[in-house]
């Protein structure tokens, strides 16, 4: 006899959906744009880029992923995150394979557009998807897991780009983005296939919210207040501590191997292995901090976040050793992808989960803009300066203020919604 799906299933399907949002985050940050700072040093002699050229490609990247993280938050609210997730991946596995042909400086800020779009069309909607299968007391939890996938993009992409430079010298760049491409192909028909909506559409409550909800509510009156989201101080609040974030620590990633390399004579293998060294600290740490988020407050785990990045940020410019690099990376690592975790939870506490997407979407504009101007800038100092070195100091006192200015954020008592969270 079937009878109706319930919460006391053995395994609740919410953990498939967190198992399959994982893998979207590893394929749309963990290939698609930290992948990119490995190929770097090479993909910058292949098209002879300066600096500030090579900022210029991670910007256009960031750009596109700006744009898209906005609209695709939204879309994701009104026609589902599967379809737009799932759209967002094929383009970003498309783009990737078409970066490996680039022959041009153009054609090569072509495709990193449009793998950023790729990208803020799938991520941002993965993370808010877990506000919609898990409640309040385990939201922290499961975005601070999914967070995990740009860990485990680190610690797959460190070693396999070192050995594809070293095997292949001259086309090593252009067989990983090949790598890269196909593999987020793969992980978008694993999205089509296994990614739902919402719980209710398999008779289940969202995990960790003890009774059956019932019907959906309608998508129109007291659940989907679209304007509450854009006017909320404490919504636009957030996105200026995120802004923060993405400034600064898109500067950290994106020169690390580079900085390494061009100025301190590490081999490109030797710069991976420490590179993934960030992947390893950073395994649990949307985990660890999303838990800590979840009982201690938002405010105060952002503060110690960005206090611990600013450290992170700071030694690895100044501090110009083996020993330096490693105490940056393992700092860096323990926090790296905690607060696109907190973020995404803290949406879900605001404005309720229904508009979690939207309200990510905008809040990662901020982010977005952030990410935007970081490598640009970051390129331009060491253009003018000949090292990285006042870039990554930088960087550390604009993690710094965001530090600061997360000290003043206000806790949601309840989603801005009027439904619950």
């Amino acid at each position: 006899m079937i009878t109706k799906q319930t919460n006391t299933r053995l395994i609740h399907y919410a953990w498939v959906v967190l198992a399959v949002g994982t893998l979207t985050v590893f394929g749309a940050l963990g290939l698609a744009r930290f992948g990119y700072s490995l190929v770097l040093p090479s993909m910058q002699t292949a098209l002879n880029l300066d600096n500030t050229g090579a900022g210029g490609l991670a910007t256009a990247n960031l750009t596109g992923y700006l744009l898209m993280s906005l609209i695709g938050g939204a879309l994701a609210s009104k026609y589902g995150p599967r379809l737009i997730i799932s759209i967002g991946m094929l383009l970003t596995g498309s783009s990737m394979l078409l970066t490996g042909t680039i022959r041009t400086v153009w054609s090569a800020m072509l495709w990193r557009t449009v793998t950023g779009f790729g990208s803020g069309a799938s991520n941002v909607p993965t993370m808010a998807l877990m506000s919609a299968w898990f409640g309040p007391a385990l939201r922290g939890l499961a975005t601070g897991i999914a967070a995990t996938g740009s860990s485990i993009g680190l610690i797959v992409t460190g070693p396999l780009v070192g050995r594809l430079i070293s095997a292949f010298p001259e086309q090593g760049w252009r067989i990983a983005w090949y790598i890269f491409g196909g593999a987020v192909l793969l992980i978008a028909v694993i999205n089509i296939i296994f990614l739902r909506n919402e719980p209710s559409k398999r008779g289940l409550s969202r995990l960790g919210v003890p009774e059956p909800e019932g019907k959906p509510k309608s998508a129109s009156k007291n659940s989907m207040k679209w304007g509450s989201v854009y006017r909320s101080p404490t919504v636009w609040h957030l996105g200026m501590v995120y802004a923060a974030f993405g400034f600064s620590y898109i500067i950290y990633v994106t020169f690390f191997v580079k900085y390494l390399v061009g100025e301190l004579d590490y081999t490109a293998r030797a710069a991976g292995n420490l590179f993934m060294l960030v992947g390893w600290f950073s395994l649990g740490c949307g985990f660890i901090w999303g838990s800590i988020s979840d009982r201690l407050g938002r405010r105060p785990a952002l503060v110690l976040i960005q206090l611990i990045h600013s450290i992170s940020f700071l030694v690895f410019g100044i501090w110009q050793s083996t020993a330096g690099f490693t105490l940056s990376a393992a700092l860096f690592g323990l926090t790296a992808w905690s607060i696109p975790a907190v973020m995404a939870a803290a949406c879900g506490d605001v404005v309720g989960h229904r508009l979690a997407p939207a309200a990510l979407g905008f809040v990662t504009f901020f982010f977005g803009v952030g990410q935007a101007a970081g490598p640009s800038v970051a390129g331009a100092i060491a253009d003018m300066s000949g090292s990285f070195t006042g870039a990554f100091i930088l960087s550390a006192a604009v993690a710094f203020a965001g530090a600061i200015g997360s000290l003043f954020l206000k806790t949601a008592k309840q989603p801005l919604t009027g439904s619950s969270r």
